[in-house]
């Protein structure tokens, strides 16, 4: 099926879009916004009429191919797909024949391919109903980086009432989602951040604050029964100090972005992991409908508050990854499918 059908499963769509996308690997000068063909959806998949997309750390990597092994799915000596973006929220034009739990007209969020574009593909399993009292740009910044931090906190580390977790990057995407799904599991939360941005950690639920660039210290509040470190560099012996003697390190995110591998420090952290009491365990999140439907009802009832720095048009993609990857963002960019 073509999104191009005319039928009770599509309405009709242009034949083509405004999009973000690159054509080569490389810094944010690759970008450009385009006319390009809307995509073809399979059996199982969903075509969404863009309202927002959230920017993440992810768009970055995949933009610059970076780590290499990553090109092994991105392509090896040129991207596969041209379009970008993933988190996304936006309504329903057409579905697969595949595709039950999902009619045309419904207002959806989660994970996309190549969503910074007033129209893009979903695979149905991946996203699910917004509520009606949330806004396209809540619902667009909250899937990859909410899902990244309430499987790693509910399902890897199996966070328990009044265990103490320390958020390193605190006051980044995965972050404050991190703050609040800790408090509301009950934790007691500690968040790391820059002085600039401890009033926003602290409003999001942090009972206490470090603040690195004031000579704050991980280890200032004690042993923690949780570590969730965001794509940070400290050495695991460090991070080691700062757990209980049980506790366990759960790391996100890739880095050393210009080696092979990109995340080296997380696997030998895992290697050392059988050897010691401490659990260190390194992780990435699958987007899914439950999960996604848990976070829907968290959004609805208040519980999850997404922080959304700014919202972005179109030609604004390449000043907003500079920022993030300069440390100015305060939670996640929301991209709008207008030029």
């Amino acid at each position: 099926m073509t999104p191009h059908d005319t039928s009770d499963r599509s309405i009709t769509v242009p034949r083509t879009m405004w999009a973000v996308g690159r054509t080569v690997y490389g810094d944010d000068d690759v970008f450009s916004v385009s006319e390009v063909p809307v995509p073809t959806i399979g059996p199982e998949e969903v075509l969404v009429r863009v309202r927002a997309a959230g920017l993440d750390r992810g768009v970055w990597h995949i933009m610059a191919g970076k780590p290499y092994m990553a090109r092994l799915a991105f392509g090896l000596r040129r991207p596969k797909v041209h379009t970008i973006g993933m988190d996304v929220a936006g309504v329903i034009e057409a579905v697969g024949d595949g595709v039950e739990a999902l009619r045309v007209g419904d207002e959806v969020f989660g994970g996309g391919t190549g969503t910074f574009a007033e129209v893009a593909k979903a695979k149905g399993r991946c996203v699910a109903l917004k509520p009606a009292g949330v806004s396209f740009d809540d619902a667009a910044a909250t899937p990859v980086s909410a899902l990244t931090a309430l499987q790693g906190l509910r399902d890897k580390v199996r966070l328990e009432p009044g265990e103490r977790v320390l958020v390193i990057g605190a006051s980044g995407g995965v972050g404050t989602f991190a703050v609040q799904i800790a408090r509301a599991m009950g934790a007691h939360v500690t968040g790391v951040c820059s002085a600039a941005k401890a009033d926003l950690v602290r409003s999001l639920g942090a009972h206490e604050v470090i603040e690195y660039d004031r000579g704050g210290n991980i280890t200032d509040t004690g042993q923690h029964d949780v570590i969730l470190d965001i794509g940070g560099g400290r050495p695991i012996r460090h991070l080691r100090r700062a757990l209980t003697p049980r506790g366990r390190l759960l790391m996100v995110g890739a880095e050393g972005t210009g080696d092979w591998i990109g995340v080296t420090r997380q696997l030998r952290a895992v290697m050392l992991s059988p050897l010691v009491r401490q659990r260190l365990i390194m992780w990435v999140s699958t987007v899914r409908r439950d999960d996604l439907t848990v976070l829907a009802g968290m959004l609805e009832a208040g519980t999850l508050r997404p922080v959304v720095d700014r919202v972005v048009p179109l030609t604004g993609v390449d000043d907003a990854i500079r920022d993030m990857q300069a440390g100015r963002i305060r939670g996640k960019v929301v991209v709008h499918p207008t030029r």
